[in-house]
């Protein structure tokens, strides 16, 4: 996506739903959570939530740590990675945390992504955005509609003349909610530091991170008004942090971290995976020439973390030899680490060798999180050596485990079905995979073929309510347009 393309689109779903309440009074507990479910759905719609179990099982540990020092609250705190580059992370209705894919790679630190997060989780257990809904009432549908034309135009361009739009629309109803913005920015920044101290993170971490976030305001943020972030007044919050931080001397009896959270592995996964290829390619090479591998003074964590970050990079650019080559160099450094072993299995896959996948993947099967993904790719090489049985097995059990992640599932248990002659059976799953991708033309067709020779009472059941679904939804789509 472009820069600020997701956050424009995300604060436009959030105010659409905030503006469709009666804002008379402070939303209740039930509505927020309605609100909540309705802006998952869009956003979930609009594939903007990046769906990588690793970083977001380590987003989540760190979450998980920083609330078990709160009191329980009304709500079940989730936590969410978007899929930009932007520098960013934000509490939407119902205590749900969402981090920028951005924002994890521009940190240095476990402390500093723990010291933002800290700070989200201030803002739901304060119920900020409950207020904001309160105070959203003084806001104008003319500026509402201003913030959408905003939105529309900054998804298709650099931003700039979306949020001039924004900005002419929306400044003077803004501008009155800005102060208490800024309290709601202080409290969070107060309450978070205080959950950060009983955590087994450094609270220093938040002014570090609020340091980057200052620094990207520089490299040219500067320009989006203060009310369009979401964290508005970066310099004065940075100089009360550092005010509060001045005496601070750890507890005796601290929090200790007990697990490893790989927040640097994680971090050059998101790169290598996700970042745009070229200048993430040149970023690593650089600084893998200032921090060799076979230095005296390398710190080896970082250079098995490069070399992961170079190895997934090329394997985007099929330059398969040197992606294993990295990945080889990064495991010499963390003997039988996982995450290298798991995508060795799948770039052994991408070179057409099933069964050196097969003999490296075994090391990862009882992981909790990668052993999952790990299933996947042991089920993609035993179908690639037409071992159909052990194949089907574990796709199946992907299914039931968790569809969501692995969809292709469905696409290769409908060549098993090809392959073994079931055709009704094929495209039922040919049918489940375009749904789950989102052609539903191409569902449909497949579908109403698995009906004409589904023996199975309960795919046929299955089958005639995924239709009637797709059907409903085709019809809702057609009225919008």
């Amino acid at each position: 996506m472009k820069p600020f393309k997701s956050v424009f689109i995300l604060l436009c779903l959030l105010f659409f739903l905030l503006f469709s309440l009666n804002t008379s009074f402070a939303i209740s507990i039930p509505e927020e959570k309605k609100i909540s479910k309705e802006f998952m759905e869009m956003i979930q719609e609009r594939a903007m939530i990046l769906n990588d179990p690793i970083a977001i099982h380590m987003v989540t540990r760190v979450g998980n740590h920083i609330l078990s020092f709160l009191q329980k609250g009304p709500f079940d705190y989730s936590f969410q990675i978007v899929d930009d580059a932007v520098f960013n992370a934000f509490a939407s209705p119902a205590a749900n945390i969402f981090v920028y894919r951005g924002l994890i790679t521009g940190l240095d630190s476990i402390d500093e992504l723990a010291g933002i997060i800290g700070h989200e989780i201030a803002h739901a257990a304060s119920r900020h955005v409950s207020e904001s809904i309160d105070r959203s009432k003084y806001i104008s549908i003319g500026s509402l509609a201003g913030m959408l034309a905003g939105a529309i135009i900054a998804s298709k361009s650099s931003g700039d003349a979306g949020a001039a739009i924004m900005q002419g629309t929306m400044a003077i109803g803004q501008t009155a909610m800005l102060s208490f913005t800024r309290e709601n920015e202080t409290e969070a920044d107060e309450k978070g530091i205080m959950f950060l101290k009983k955590s087994c993170f450094d609270p220093k971490g938040l002014l570090s991170g609020l340091m980057k976030i200052r620094a990207t305001d520089f490299r040219g943020v500067e320009n989006i008004p203060d009310y369009v972030k979401t964290h508005p007044g970066t310099g004065s919050r940075i100089g009360h942090v550092e005010t509060i931080l001045s005496n601070y001397v750890p507890l005796e009896n601290k929090a200790k971290c007990h697990e490893d959270f790989r927040f640097n592995m994680i971090k050059y996964r998101l790169l290598g995976l996700y970042a745009d290829i070229e200048p993430t390619y040149n970023l690593l090479t650089t600084q893998l020439k200032s921090n060799p591998s076979n230095s005296i003074a390398a710190d080896s964590a970082d250079s098995a973390a490069i070399h992961y970050g170079l190895g997934l990079i090329y394997a985007r650019k099929l330059m398969l030899e040197k992606a294993m080559h990295h990945l080889k160099e990064a495991l010499s450094i963390n003997i039988f680490d996982p995450m290298v072993l798991l995508e060795m299995g799948r770039i052994y896959l991408l070179n057409g060798e099933p069964q050196k996948a097969l003999n490296v993947l075994k090391g990862i099967e009882k992981e909790p999180v990668m052993g999952f993904m790990a299933r996947f790719y042991q089920a993609s090489a035993h179908l690639e050596l037409r071992n159909l049985s052990e194949s089907k097995n574990l796709f199946n059990s992907i299914i039931d485990q968790d569809p969501s992640l692995y969809p292709k599932a469905y696409y290769h248990l409908a060549n098993i079905m090809s392959l073994e002659k079931n055709p009704g059976d094929s495209h039922y799953y040919l049918g489940v995979y375009y749904s789950k991708i989102n052609n539903n033309k191409t569902a449909i067709i497949h579908l109403n073929k698995a009906l004409d020779s589904l023996k199975d009472e309960t795919k046929i059941k299955k089958t005639k309510e995924l239709l009637d679904q797709l059907k409903e939804k085709s019809a809702k789509d057609y009225k919008k347009n």
